[in-house]
């Protein structure tokens, strides 16, 4: 049985890293000759010695933490080192830099297996913000407008994300928290930078495009479970968004 994902930490710290080296032979002999069976390779910190150590990283780009990088780089002079990321992906080779990065990792390779959604509801939970690296450059609209500290706005957002097929009128939403429509409205374009209906579509707009990347949906499904009126409509809007202007919910 194999392993979808080997996620391996390196315990070499300090002035001890030589010696973990050494006393590890056997287990860099053990790792190179696994790594074929694994679908995904993941070192977290200064545990890309351990890949690196194995020859699994040569010719590749990777990180590790950046008080290190340089000694990295000396002893393996194979390896692409790349310090400015959280993170980095070479094929099914994945390195982080320090231990925290290690988080954004797992949330990025999260995200490939289960979608941008579902990873913002985990990284909710752990009360973490989903950070990308050079190679994940492109925003995330469940992070997006995310920069206040106002909870009655949050709610609002998590609403909206949650519940994107249903209507979500303005007097809905400010029932949810207790405000008026007007104040509601107020409130969430200065705290966010933009309005309720923009951001609704918006998130709309971001489920749709990841439900386009499954051939069985019709773009009619797509857009009923995204919460639009028509198919024409939300064609009309991914229209839109292509210019780079969406006003439309």
């Amino acid at each position: 049985m194999t392993l979808n994902i080997a996620l391996l930490q390196l315990a070499a710290c300090g002035n001890d890293q030589q010696a973990n080296l050494e006393k590890g032979e056997r287990f860099f002999q053990w790792l190179k000759a696994f790594y074929p069976r694994v679908n995904r390779i993941c070192s977290v910190c200064v545990g890309a010695y351990a890949l690196a150590e194995a020859g699994i990283l040569d010719g590749k780009q990777a990180t590790t933490h950046w008080e290190y990088s340089q000694q990295f780089q000396q002893r393996y002079p194979l390896v692409k080192v790349d310090t400015n990321p959280f993170f980095t992906r070479d094929t099914n080779i994945y390195t982080s830099g320090g231990v925290s990065s290690g988080i954004d990792l797992a949330l990025a390779i999260l995200e490939e297996l289960k979608g941008p959604l579902f990873t913002h509801k985990v990284a909710r939970g752990l009360v973490v913000y989903h950070r990308r690296s050079e190679d994940h450059t492109q925003e995330s609209i469940y992070l997006d407008y995310r920069n206040h500290i106002s909870p009655n706005i949050h709610k609002v957002q998590d609403h909206l994300i949650e519940h994107l097929s249903e209507d979500n009128s303005i007097e809905d939403l400010a029932s949810l928290v207790a405000m008026s429509p007007r104040n509601l409205s107020r409130v969430f374009k200065e705290k966010t930078g933009t309005t309720v209906l923009e951001y609704l579509t918006l998130l709309r707009l971001e489920f749709a495009n990841t439900m386009l990347n499954n051939p069985e949906f019709t773009i009619e499904y797509i857009a009923s479970k995204c919460g639009f009126k028509t198919a024409r409509q939300l064609q009309r809007i991914l229209k839109a968004n292509r210019k780079g202007k969406i006003k439309e919910s």
